[in-house]
């Protein structure tokens, strides 16, 4: 059966030292010596990676262990650089994109991509967007579950949403810049608790200010199965009803009708809230994903969903059905050669 993975994340081997050329420690920077690869932003060490977060065939042959054919890419948000001068961060978005685009084109059968965007501009985002459809043949973006000080439902960024939407441009959420991380330093708090809550704010302010009403072709996934958001749906359905004055300001819809709309990716490290998120959201909108090739990643791709015993019909869709929908892709983009 295809497998389709459409939360995995892929960086160059190596990009541009923008923190040099610009003199701000704030992008992030990889040195590479001895053969080790370590990321620095801030001036201080972030994170090491290795041959799998940037080497496409070895990406393959690992993923090939566990059955699965086919990775949808994205960048890494540390990336996203939200922050900077928009100039300065197109120009590292529109390496990433590149970058992304000639992978998927050396091994056109086993990756698709989804680009990056400099949203602090969403003119030049809009400009970017474009040339990745248009262009790169890369129809999918991912945005951070805010952008600095804006919620997804800023009427600043509305115009990209309506792009992606005319475009047909898929978009996946992503949590990054975690709330809380200023009084949360320890045990990985951000990631733990931060994460789950920056997705339930981003499904909550593409909902509850009108953007999904309002563009009804928009289809959006949150990685990282939607974080808290599905699993808090009665609280938040519940605040809609007791306090429409304050929640339902910008849309009376209540959001509970809106599963069937989101996308959501099956990365949550638990049968039973897998299977309860099939319940509230549905299989048609659940697909795989996994965070590959990082420690809070499906350590094993598609071993979620196996363990859930579901029936062919299910586990077609969760592993490839729903993702081509969601990236409008036909199945034929990653059929196999009959001689292999």
């Amino acid at each position: 059966m295809l497998k389709i993975d459409t939360h995995a994340h892929i960086l160059p081997e190596s990009w541009p030292n923008l923190a040099e050329k610009y003199r701000d420690d704030r992008f992030p920077v990889v040195i590479n010596t001895e053969g080790r690869h370590r990321i620095y932003k801030d001036g201080k060490f972030f994170r090491e990676i290795w041959a799998n977060a940037f080497d496409p065939e070895v990406r393959i042959a690992e993923y090939a262990r566990f059955g699965v054919d086919v990775q949808v890419v994205s960048t890494v948000p540390v990336m996203f650089s939200y922050w900077a001068k928009p100039s300065q961060a197109l120009e590292l978005h529109r390496f990433l994109n590149d970058h992304m685009a000639e992978v998927c084109r050396r091994y056109p059968r086993n990756y698709a991509g989804i680009g990056t965007v400099p949203l602090q501009s969403p003119t030049l985002a809009i400009q970017e967007l474009e040339r990745c459809v248009e262009q790169l043949g890369i129809n999918a973006v991912q945005i951070g579950s805010h952008i600095e000080n804006w919620n997804l439902d800023a009427p600043e960024l509305f115009p990209f949403f309506e792009a992606a939407a005319d475009l047909g441009a898929a978009i996946l959420v992503h949590p990054w810049d975690m709330m809380g991380k200023e009084t949360m330093p320890k045990y990985w708090l951000p990631w733990l608790v931060g994460m789950p809550a920056e997705q339930s704010r981003a499904a909550c302010c593409l909902i509850f200010g009108g953007v999904l009403e309002r563009l009804p072709k928009l289809r959006v996934c949150l990685a990282h199965g939607g974080g808290s958001f599905p699993y808090s749906i009665g609280r938040i359905e519940h605040g809609f009803r007791m306090r429409p004055d304050l929640v339902a300001t910008d849309n009376a819809r209540n959001p509970r009708e809106y599963f069937g709309r989101i996308y959501f990716d099956s990365c949550v490290h638990d049968d039973a809230a897998l299977r309860y998120l099939l319940e509230v959201a549905g299989v048609d909108t659940v697909m795989l994903g996994t965070d590959y090739p990082f420690p809070l990643g499906e350590q094993e791709p598609g071993s979620g969903i196996a363990a859930l015993g579901l029936g062919f019909a299910e586990q077609a869709r969760l592993f490839h059905g729903t993702a081509l929908e969601w990236l409008n892709l036909p199945l034929s983009r990653f059929a196999r050669e009959a001689t292999e």
